[in-house]
């Protein structure tokens, strides 16, 4: 985790836009040691592409662009991400509904206030380490949607806005379609908790992620270095000086109540925590001030 500031809080903070149950419901490295996170042997050789034989779709970040797929098949794709930049970035998946274009939510973005009823935040690969991996896994229907990047570190200007974008059409699947994954821990997210059914321990994970609460929700999992607790990984976010108090391993951004999203990561032994930097609607406070965060031993 470098440089992980204040801005985190804003992965998610465009994701708060009342989006309904019923909308959700149409969605059906070099520091893998360090931050835990997969590096599957393909990314290495692929840049910004879909393989349909796996449903794959690699997406290179850089700093301030991605490299990645135009179009992709319906159904269970894992979307891996290859952080190439200096700084954190993820991939945010929104779907655009009611027949609005890339274009559409470009400009919808860059006005004040919470975005639309037709883009519907649902899900992707959260931020690993510059220079990490991370991947998520979507189910995902024919339609439109953008890739975009909400973080805005290091000059508090988002992502999107320096051409952090990227369309993405995804088509009706033609061939078999692709199997759910199969998950051996489960992380339930609620106002304001994290449950988890499953043993985390050392090794590699694959963990279901459902959104039972009334409010948009992510997962960001952070390997704690020695000594240091989810509230010195707040109160460094809030005051960013000397080293930062962990790796920032991965996990899945923000998506709608109803929702799941996969994830997989490696998990050498050590403490973590799992972190919602969305804000609450009500209040505008981190959903981690009002208590979503939950520390991991992993042994």
């Amino acid at each position: 985790m470098q440089r992980l500031t204040r801005s985190l809080v804003a992965i998610a903070a465009t994701a708060v836009c009342a989006c309904s149950p019923k909308d959700a419901a149409k969605t059906d490295s070099p520091k893998v040691a360090q931050s835990g996170t997969v590096a599957p042997a393909a990314a290495a050789a692929s840049r910004g592409t879909f393989d349909p034989a796996t449903h794959t779709a690699v997406i290179h970040a850089k700093d301030f662009s991605f490299e990645a797929p135009d179009s992709i098949t319906a159904g269970w794709t894992t979307f891996h991400l290859v952080n190439e930049g200096p700084n954190l970035h993820h991939v945010q998946i929104v779907r655009l509904d009611s027949g609005k274009t890339a274009k559409d939510l470009e400009q919808a973005l860059h006005n004040p206030g919470p975005p639309p009823r037709w883009a519907v935040f649902v899900g992707g690969p959260n931020a690993p380490d510059p220079g990490g991996q991370s991947e998520a896994m979507l189910n995902l229907a024919a339609g439109q949607y953008m890739v975009i990047c909400v973080i805005d570190i290091p000059e508090h200007v988002p992502h999107f806005a320096k051409g952090m974008v990227h369309p993405l059409t995804v088509t009706a699947a033609s061939g078999p379609a692709a199997a759910e994954p199969t998950a051996d821990v489960t992380v339930s997210l609620a106002d304001y908790n994290f449950d988890v059914k499953g043993t985390l321990s050392a090794g590699k994970h694959t963990i279901k992620v459902v959104n039972s609460g009334p409010q948009p929700h992510e997962v960001e999992l952070i390997r704690l270095a020695p000594g240091k607790t989810p509230k010195d990984v707040w109160a460094w976010i809030n005051n960013p000086s000397g080293p930062p108090p962990g790796n920032a391993v991965g996990g899945v951004v923000a998506f709608v109540p109803g929702g799941t999203n996969y994830f997989t990561a490696v998990t050498p032994a050590g403490d973590y925590a799992l972190f919602c930097f969305v804000p609450d609607g009500k209040d505008g406070k981190a959903h981690l001030e009002h208590g979503m965060v939950k520390q991991i031993k992993i042994s």
